[in-house]
């Protein structure tokens, strides 16, 4: 009996062995979507040729950055990718939470490609509607442009920043205004439980007090922004 309960007791701590490997493994997945999408922050907002307004960059409230959207097409195309969302708080920006984005785009298309996004958000409306599980669509409630290029001191000064939310996508190496009219953002429980473990919830990470420790990659990401 004792050998039985002896080789029960192994084989749990096996199977929560393998669990606290997957976990960390997840946990390790969502640290380089982080390292990833500080990357591609980074390279949109320092490019010399096509840069992105000091404006823009001062007045935002909310970023999402995705790397590797996937746009896929036979016929009609459909997009899917995931990143991260950070909001201004009063003490500076917030612990980044995971985001979802899928949408379906008009015409007949063929082929794929990855493509890069940023988003900025002109106002905390939009991240505070994914409060509840929901989705927003870009482009209904949610406003959405192009965003715009130029850092001299007249386009700081005369910008209109009328939309709420503008992004910028790269592809092939190159970044450009881009509009995701018909594309959905959505939390993502699933990572966000990955990498902060469970409790954290994305409203606690964008409005809340967040986690007691900000893992290092999250941490990098944040101190990145303006």
């Amino acid at each position: 009996r004792m050998r039985v309960i002896g080789v029960g007791l192994a084989m749990l701590l096996v199977t929560t062995g393998i669990a606290w490997a997957g976990t960390s493994e997840d946990a390790a997945k969502q640290g380089k979507k982080l390292t990833e999408a500080n990357a591609v922050y980074h390279e949109l907002v320092t490019s010399a040729d096509r840069a992105v307004p000091k404006q823009l960059l001062e007045r935002c409230q909310c970023v999402a950055v995705l790397p590797g959207v996937i746009k896929a097409a036979i016929g009609y195309g459909a997009r899917h990718g995931s990143g991260v969302m950070t909001c201004r708080k009063a003490n500076g920006w917030s612990s980044p939470a995971f985001v979802n984005l899928s949408g379906g785009s008009v015409g007949f298309q063929l082929g794929a490609e990855s493509t890069d996004l940023v988003l900025f958000f002109m106002n905390d409306r939009g991240a505070r509607s994914l409060v509840n599980g929901s989705r927003v669509t870009l482009g209904g409630k949610a406003s959405i442009a192009a965003g715009p290029f130029g850092r001299s001191g007249e386009a700081a000064t005369n910008l209109e920043l009328k939309s709420e939310i503008y992004s910028y996508a790269r592809s092939k190496g190159l970044f450009a205004g881009l509009s995701l009219e018909g594309a959905r953002l959505a939390p993502n429980p699933t990572d966000i439980v990955n990498y902060y473990g469970r409790g954290v919830t994305y409203n606690q990470l964008l409005f809340g007090s967040g986690p007691k420790t900000r893992p290092a990659e999250a941490q990098t990401f944040i101190t990145a922004l303006p």
